[in-house]
């Protein structure tokens, strides 16, 4: 089994792993624009073999990992270039373009659309670890569009990797992952940016940062790289997501103003409901 991995960081490389790992019969190629980023993923034995674009025309399964800029003129490229019976699906964190994009091609029904909810704020490919994926949710987009033979292809590889699957249109898709993905990794940001602007005056700020300011900020470290792009194509979907957010915050900052202690904790208590809905969801996963 042929398979190529574009774009080998930490979700491709994940991916490559867990392949490695179940199918003893894979043959892993990796293609990226960092020639050090293949060098180090041969090396870890993530892949077998450097390859270009033009090796495509003898892959069985293509998994493109890149910014999501780039996967908008990558995937039709590379769709141009694959055999009739090669499947190719993308890892990216927002679908509505990119399923805007690919609507016509002519091998449309070689594409399925998916969005692993699963990685860390580290980047490249020792970022990469087994079994990143077992237990998270993977996002499949307009399945319906993918050739019957190539979804049954996905869905056992996905279930090799221990993934569980939820199908859902691409404006819903970008819509509910701008609230549970994209505002954490703005706010996670923001709250980094505000600490290092005061950190200047106050040089001991760090030191009294404990585990809540280390899991809060943990996703600031992520790359921007990857991150504006994902921002760009959602634009409208993190606008209104972070006009709601900001009412929320100016909502609370106005209690604190007027002393309203009383709202403060009822605010709070209400809040604390989400434990409940996480620990639902966890244990859904877990059976």
């Amino acid at each position: 089994m042929n398979v190529f991995i574009i774009g080998i960081g930490l979700i491709g490389g994940s991916i490559a792993k867990d392949i490695r790992n179940t199918y003893g019969n894979a043959v892993l190629f990796g293609i990226d624009n960092n020639e050090e980023h293949i060098k180090e993923a041969i090396a870890s034995k993530i892949i077998d073999k450097q390859a270009s674009y033009n090796d495509l025309k003898n892959a069985e399964i293509v998994v493109i990992s890149v910014p999501v800029d780039v996967s908008l003129q990558l995937i039709p490229e590379v769709l141009d270039l694959i055999p009739d019976t090669c499947l190719v699906f993308d890892v990216g964190s927002t679908k509505q373009q990119v399923c805007e994009v690919i609507k016509e091609h002519p091998k449309r029904r070689n594409f399925l659309a998916a969005h692993p909810i699963a990685g860390t704020e580290f980047s490249g490919p020792s970022a990469a670890i087994e079994n990143l994926y077992k237990g998270k949710t993977n996002i499949i987009c307009e399945v319906e569009k993918t050739a019957f033979k190539l979804q049954e292809k996905a869905l056992e590889i996905f279930a090799e990797l221990g993934m569980r699957i939820r199908y859902m249109d691409p404006v819903s898709h970008d819509k509910h992952i701008a609230y549970v993905s994209h505002l954490s990794h703005i706010s996670s940001f923001m709250l980094g940016k505000t600490v290092i602007e005061k950190e200047k005056n106050e040089r001991d700020i760090f030191d009294m940062a404990g585990s809540g300011f280390a899991s809060t900020v943990r996703l600031a470290k992520s790359s921007p790289a990857m991150w504006t792009p994902i921002f760009k194509q959602n634009k409208n979907n993190v606008v209104e997501t972070l006009n709601e957010y900001i009412q929320n915050l100016n909502h609370f900052k106005t209690l604190l103003e007027n002393d309203d202690y009383s709202a403060i904790y009822a605010e709070m208590e209400n809040t604390n409901h989400i434990k409940q809905i996480l620990n639902g969801i966890q244990e859904i996963k877990l059976h």
